[in-house]
């Protein structure tokens, strides 16, 4: 046995992954080399075999033409060190199906093929089903359930319906969705690799100096409210690139384009800068325009109660055909009739 193999365990069960290491990988942790000598393997998902007992290692010096079973030991960590020739074992569970039902739900379909679909996904609505009875339905997976008729992507031991990437519930714009498995983990290792193109239109409070830039602040949990992100010491590396395309009283219109793709990112950029969003109800707090503005254009802004942020454009290069793909929606009306009401702010005599 000279290449690595992969193969069922039984019809239903989990698929029997066979890695050899190479030259390249000894001396890495077992976690980044098997990720690195399988491109379906993440990081996080070999970390969540090894806890579940189900990655062994076999000595190079009883295994020279493959593998053998008597002499598989379990890894115990994933900080273990890769050896020279050894061969490694990988149990993955097979796809688990969630108990979410398919719903005639409307989609705003931007481009669709065999492979994959774009959508505009409307503020309001949730991607994914989350904790609690109330979570379960009117989401974008229960959407494109319907839609797709079961020709969905499942990866990781768990379907999970397509889903490559997310946007906040209340954040409106541009997703893509992949349709088979070959198509998510490609389009995965894309986001994962910061060769997509995202840009977002965001309202911030203020105008932020330099009117161009980047923000570079690692993000992690909030230490105290968990429900909450925040920049912390220990965080997750983040680059938020921003630039400002209109300026209005008291408000900024900025085009966000991320490097990284953190949760909640760039609302945790932009507050942690001073310039939190418009409307956000976890990063700023509620904005009292000025008595002397008119009562109109007051009413709407105050009556934009999500955070102003728009997933505009959506950029990546197609896992089938190799073309490159550019996509660009217009803002929802929500957001339009904001922008209205704040370029009428600044036709008002100083």
């Amino acid at each position: 046995m000279t290449e690595n193999t992969l193969q069922p365990v039984q019809d239903g069960g989990p698929r029997r992954l066979l890695l050899h290491s190479t030259p390249a990988v000894v001396g890495e942790r077992v976690d980044k080399a098997l990720a690195l000598l399988d491109q379906s393997l993440s990081r996080t998902m070999v970390q969540r075999l090894i806890a579940a007992g189900v990655v062994f290692r076999h000595a190079a010096a009883q295994a020279a033409d493959g593998p053998s079973p008597q002499a598989a030991l379990p890894v115990q960590e994933a900080t273990e060190k890769v050896r020279s020739g050894e061969w490694f074992e990988l149990l993955i569970p097979a796809a688990v199906p969630l108990e979410v039902v398919a719903e005639a739900v409307l989609l705003s379909i931007v481009y669709e093929d065999d492979d994959l679909l774009v959508v505009n996904k409307p503020a309001g609505m949730t991607v994914h089903p989350g904790a609690g009875p109330s979570a379960w339905g009117g989401t974008l997976v229960n959407a494109l359930l319907h839609h797709c008729r079961g020709s969905l992507s499942g990866i990781g031991g768990v379907i999970r319906p397509g889903i490559v990437h997310r946007l906040d519930k209340e954040t409106s714009g541009l997703l893509v969705v992949a349709k088979n498995d070959r198509t998510h983990q490609h389009l995965s290792e894309q986001f994962k690799a910061h060769s997509t193109s995202r840009q977002y239109w965001a309202v911030v409070r203020g105008r932020p100096q330099p009117a161009q830039g980047e923000i570079h602040a690692p993000i992690g949990r909030h230490p105290k409210e968990r429900q909450k992100m925040a920049v912390v010491s220990k965080g997750r590396h983040a680059v938020t690139h921003y630039r400002l395309l209109e300026s209005f009283p008291a408000f900024s219109l900025l085009a966000c384009r991320l490097e990284t793709g953190r949760t909640h990112q760039i609302r945790v950029h932009m507050a942690h800068k001073g310039h939190p969003l418009l409307g956000d109800p976890v990063y700023s707090r509620p904005f009292a325009p000025p008595n002397s503005w008119p009562a109109p254009l007051r009413d709407c802004i105050t009556a934009f109660n999500r955070q102003a942020l728009h997933a505009a454009q959506l950029g990546f290069t197609h896992p089938a055909t190799g073309q490159r793909l550019h996509f660009e929606v217009e803002a929802p009306a929500d957001f339009q009739q904001l922008l209205a009401t704040l370029r009428q702010l600044s036709t008002l005599p100083s």
